[in-house]
């Protein structure tokens, strides 16, 4: 019986197909919010849109009959990303953070849009769930920016890890730029006594996207090597670098 090579070994195949899936969820998890929300209130007893007929934030879907969808998501992205393993300790604690943090922003909600007045712990959980956001997000970020963009010192850096790298760069430019616009947009509303811009509904879907993005690449769903002998194949001596 011949043994198995590491890229057709099951373990890593599924490991693969786990970093892919978590990409999926992230990146249609705006659009499967809004969409079931719709869907919910054409179908209720009010046969009508909803209203607004899209929140102003992906968190404010907690308060919609989309909930339970919204907190699976994010306990199914979290809990990939804290068992998630790299090239070293680095990448170990990483992904502990970016779970304990997603987790965070599942189990502490948002404010309630609805809401004409908040009590004491309404307030400290929307600040807690911020504070978690934020993290999240630029947890993130530093996934794509700089662990996914990383090679072991004997591997060969292929013509297509090239190109992955500037998808990851990309991506985690682009969930910096939404980190940015979503502080500003939140900062701006608080000094001006007034509800946050539904603008970030899009900033936190576009960064979810370059999430999910970064994530189906690094599980091979987009960009995967080709064959050493491929004709388009060039490769190139990585040069090495600290784990």
């Amino acid at each position: 019986m011949s043994v198995r090579t590491a890229s057709h070994n099951p373990a890593v195949l599924s490991y693969y197909s786990m970093r892919r899936s978590v990409g999926l969820i992230a990146l249609t998890l705006p659009f499967a919010l809004a969409s079931g929300s719709i869907l919910s209130s054409l179908l209720g007893p009010a046969h009508a849109l909803p209203h607004p007929l899209l929140e102003r934030s992906i968190s404010d879907y907690y308060y919609t009959s989309m909930r339970d969808y919204l907190v699976g998501s994010l306990c199914a992205i979290a809990a990939f990303l804290a068992c998630s393993r790299g090239y070293d300790v680095r990448d170990e604690i990483t992904g502990y953070l970016a779970g304990a943090f997603t987790f965070g922003v599942a189990f502490f909600p948002s404010f309630d849009p609805r809401s004409a007045r908040y009590s004491t712990l309404d307030i400290r959980f929307g600040f807690i769930h911020t504070f978690f956001a934020v993290l999240m997000f630029l947890v993130l970020a530093y996934f794509c920016i700089f662990l996914f963009r990383r090679s072991a010192p004997d591997r060969l850096l292929t013509r297509r890890k090239r190109h992955r790298n500037r998808v990851y760069g990309v991506c985690g430019l682009v969930i910096v730029l939404c980190i940015a616009f979503m502080v500003a947009l939140t900062l701006g509303a608080s000094l001006d006594h007034r509800r946050p811009s539904p603008a970030l509904f899009w900033c936190e879907s576009l960064a979810l996207a370059a999430f999910g993005v970064a994530w189906l690449t690094k599980g091979k769903g987009i960009l995967r090597d080709l064959p050493p002998h491929h004709p388009q194949e060039r490769v190139q001596r990585l040069p090495a670098q600290p784990l």
